[in-house]
Order: structure tokens, then C-alpha cells, then sequence
């Protein structure tokens, strides 16, 4: 059974990655769908925003699935910093 610190460094672990990774998928998104939804941007706003807005919550929604199903996949008793450490171990232990 899961104790509330547990559960709660989980959850944390899960937003730090969520929200940081976030960034550089929204950045990216941005590069390339802004440029397209400038054209209509000026021919019709409603269209561009509603465009604009379906992508990143799509996308949003496919980053914060995948996330979750990850942590799951890893265990409750494991947060983002044992990941961390594992993943270092595991590329140091490769370069040996």
C-alpha cells in the first residue's frame, strides 16, 4: 500500500516531468504550427485559434498519457530521482 508521501512524491515527480518536458514539445509545436496558422490568422481567427488550440491539447493529452503510463510501468515505490539515477547508472555502466 502506497503512503501519502509516497503518492505524493510520485504526483510531483510526474508534474516536474510533465510540465519541464512539456516545454521543449510546445516550443518545437510552435516552429511549426504557428507559421501554418498565420494565413489564417487573417482570413479567419476562429478557425486559426480553434486549429492552434486542438493541436496543443492533443498533444498535451498524448505527452500526459504517455507520462503516466510510463510511472506506472516504472512502479509506485520509484520517483523521478531514483529514474535519474538509474539511467545514470546505466549509461555509466555502458561507457565501462
Amino acid at each position: 500500500m502506497l503512503s501519502t508521501k509516497d503518492a505524493r512524491s510520485k504526483s510531483a515527480s510526474e508534474a516536474l516531468v510533465n510540465s519541464f518536458g512539456g516545454y521543449p514539445i510546445g516550443y518545437a509545436l510552435g516552429i511549426v504550427i504557428l507559421p501554418i496558422s498565420l494565413t489564417w490568422l487573417q482570413d479567419d481567427l476562429l478557425i486559426a485559434n480553434l486549429f492552434v488550440t486542438s493541436v496543443y491539447a492533443t498533444v498535451s493529452f498524448v505527452r500526459t498519457y504517455y507520462l503516466r503510463r510510463v510511472f506506472e510501468r516504472i512502479g509506485f515505490d520509484d520517483n523521478f530521482m531514483r529514474l535519474g539515477l538509474k539511467f545514470y547508472k546505466k549509461i555509466h555502466w555502458r561507457k565501462k
